[in-house]
């Protein structure tokens, strides 16, 4: 097994689950079945600490952005503006992007989530969440966005936020999620990546027409929370769409049977 070098920084939880253990490997705290024991855990805090959360948009976006860039007060606008149409706000709890849709959210008196993750260097939720959730694992974390979001927003970000993207589009269009806006902002950042996708992966067969339809690409606060409202139902409609839900046996279906 390779060490890292002195002075960086442990292995995560994350790192450990995917290292294949020796047989011999001592102790029960190092096995894989303890490993599941945690990831049980982490679930059912999770589960536990957002059950009663009530509609939820999920934020994401560059961690490397400070306050005076252009994105950072866009997000903060757009955190104020989905507490002001009755929505909480869930980021990955740090700074940047996550931050600002944090702060403000909580400026305008809402719920602002952060579900931070354990990293190799240290992150600390910021100081605008007022519901706080750590997490080992990054599997655990990302099903906690899908779960209590009614919609994804995605500002300019780099691998961690294309991973957010392109996981939530997958879900959407294998039928594993019912379909909800994903919401790109930023229409200079975002072209590019839709122009390869119509001109490469739609050119080759790779997807089809309409999943480039999954997305909605804006520049406009107002139009962001816009898309958002039109897919979730009023207050006085929710116990009408959750009953709905439960009384449905069937799954969603899906476009293909598998992405591919």
């Amino acid at each position: 097994m390779l060490r890292p070098p002195v002075g960086a920084p442990g292995p995560t939880a994350d790192e450990h689950l995917l290292e294949r253990q020796p047989p011999d490997a001592a102790g029960f705290t190092h096995t894989d079945t303890w490993r599941a024991l945690r990831i049980q855990a982490e679930f059912v805090k999770g589960f536990d600490a957002l059950a009663e959360l009530g509609p939820a948009v999920s934020v994401f976006g560059s961690a490397r952005i400070g306050a005076r860039h252009p994105d950072y007060a866009a997000a903060r606008a757009l955190g104020a503006a989905l507490v002001r149409s009755g929505l909480a706000v869930i980021t990955g709890g740090g700074p940047g992007v996550m931050e600002a849709a944090n702060r403000g959210a909580a400026e305008a008196g809402g719920i602002s989530v952060g579900l931070n993750i354990e990293l190799p260097f240290e992150q600390d939720l910021n100081k605008y969440v007022n519901l706080g959730i750590e997490f080992r694992y990054f599997f655990v974390r990302k099903t906690m966005f899908v779960k209590y979001a009614e919609a994804f927003i995605i500002f300019p970000g780099g691998l961690g936020t294309l991973d957010e993207l392109f996981e939530a589009l997958t879900l959407v269009q294998t039928g594993k999620i019912r379909r909800f806006p994903i919401v790109l902002f930023g229409s200079d950042y975002w072209s590019a990546l839709l122009l390869w996708m119509r001109d490469e992966l739609l050119e080759r067969d790779m997807i089809s027409p309409e999943d480039l339809g999954l997305v909605v690409v804006t520049d406009d606060v107002d139009h962001a929370v816009a898309v958002v409202r039109q897919h979730v139902p009023a207050p006085g409609k929710e116990k009408k769409k959750l009953a709905r839900k439960r009384s449905k046996s069937t799954p969603a279906s899906p476009r293909k049977a598998d992405a591919q």
